[in-house]
C-alpha cells in the first residue's frame, strides 16, 4: 500500500534503503549514509514509479513511500484553556 503525501509535507525517514537515488535530471545512486535515520525532509514532488522527491539537509533524493512517514505538526497551543497575556487574578483579588 502506497502512502500519499502532498507537496510541502514534512516527512521523516523511518528506514534506510540499500542505496539512495538523487533527484537530479540525471539521477545517481548514492550510499544510504547521505541521510540519517529519523532525518526530516520536505516533499518536493511526485515522480513516476511511486517515488517522491524529498529535500533533506544534504540534497534532494528520490524515496519510496515505504521509507517515509508524515511528520505531524506540533500541537497548536491555542485551545479553550489558552493562557492570556493578562496577569492571573484570583477571585479574592477581585472582591
Amino acid at each position: 500500500m502506497t502512502k500519499e503525501f502532498k507537496v510541502g509535507d514534512r516527512v521523516r525517514l523511518i528506514a534506510l534503503p540499500s542505496y539512495i537515488k538523487t533527484a537530479e535530471p540525471m539521477p545517481m545512486l548514492r550510499p544510504p549514509d547521505v541521510v540519517k535515520l529519523d532525518e526530516e525532509g520536505t516533499i518536493l514532488d511526485r515522480r513516476p514509479g511511486g517515488y517522491w522527491g524529498v529535500r533533506f539537509a544534504r540534497g534532494a533524493f528520490l524515496m519510496d513511500s515505504q521509507y517515509l512517514e508524515r511528520v505531524e505538526d506540533a500541537p497548536h497551543t491555542a485551545t479553550n484553556g489558552e493562557q492570556s497575556s493578562q496577569p492571573f487574578s484570583s477571585p479574592e483579588s477581585q472582591a
